[in-house]
């Protein structure tokens, strides 16, 4: 499963109640960090979720509102666990912002923890072995904007009446079946996964979008997401001003969600300007299960 924490929720501008944008997705032991606004320190820690095992993070891109908490984040790590690296994932664009914005506090090539930069292609980002990131290209202004997609893949279980008839014993041997290994048991009988394998199950994806100008090639990408995150800027009565600033309005958002086939669309970068309400009915007009995302919320897909 995948567990997502909204630690901000904001567009370029901050509210009382929605700092800028955050995004902490948690799976198979794994905490991964999406963007990371200005204040997220205090947003980990009002969340409940710690900095515990914080170690990665992605950038959509590289505006300052999505990267601006870098510096902050790190001095705290530095503080708070003494030692560790932090590993940050951006296209090279992105890194570059990040680099200059570093040095001019600690100078060239210093940082307060030791941090490897990875630059984006598109495709696979990490595989921990248990879910799998890649990056694709999104259109934002002058950017080299990316999303993500995270996929836990389908597992067949062994099935303890089957491992009985069979006389397979505990140990490495059922190991082996559940890897898709054949084997022999003590008295000679041979063993074979589809003989003790039930059926595959659990596979998830989620896909998260950052700030986007247009939607245009995304719905591949997105398609049969169980959930997408992707912003809400603005309404489609200001669609000229969305197209001026590079972002979408709910209706594009929603119908993004249903062309890809998602089953859960969870709205972000919200803009002040708007009542929540007013987006959530733009956007359920198209896509009836969309709904808006708070600073804070937990989402458990």
């Amino acid at each position: 499963m995948f567990a997502l924490t909204f630690l901000g929720t904001s567009a370029s501008v901050p509210s009382a109640d929605r700092n800028h944008p955050g995004l902490l997705l948690e799976a198979a032991g794994q905490r991964v960090l999406i963007d990371c606004g200005e204040g997220i320190q205090r947003q980990l820690l009002r969340s409940g979720a710690g900095f515990r095992r914080l170690d990665r993070i992605l950038l959509t891109h590289g505006h300052l509102d999505h990267v601006l908490g870098i510096p902050g984040l790190l001095s705290t790590l530095r503080l708070r666990q003494g030692d560790g690296k932090m590993t940050i994932h951006g296209g090279p664009q992105s890194l570059d912002v990040v680099v200059r914005m570093l040095a001019g506090f600690w100078g060239a090539g210093k940082t307060p923890l030791p941090l490897e930069l990875i630059p984006l292609t598109e495709g696979q980002v990490a595989d921990t072995g248990e879910f799998a990131i890649n990056c694709f290209p999104v259109r934002h202004r002058d950017t080299d904007s990316v999303g993500f997609t995270f996929e836990i893949r389908a597992r067949r279980h062994l099935e303890a009446n089957r491992l009985s008839a069979l006389g397979v014993p505990d140990g490495p041997v059922r190991k082996e079946l559940a890897e898709g290994v054949s084997i022999t048991t003590a008295d000679g009988r041979t063993g074979y996964p589809e003989e003790v394998l039930g059926p595959a199950g659990g596979a998830k994806k989620l896909v998260v979008i950052g700030d986007a100008e247009a939607t245009d090639g995304l719905s591949g990408y997105a398609a049969d997401a169980d959930a997408l995150v992707v912003e809400a800027t603005f309404l489609d009565r200001d669609a000229a001003t969305a197209r001026d600033y590079g972002h979408l309005t709910a209706r594009e958002a929603a119908l993004l969600a249903a062309a890809s086939n998602v089953k859960l669309l969870l709205l972000t970068h919200i803009s002040g300007r708007y009542s929540d309400e007013e987006i959530l009915a733009e956007a359920t007009g198209i896509f009836p299960n969309a709904r808006i995302a708070s600073d804070f919320d937990r989402v458990v897909i």
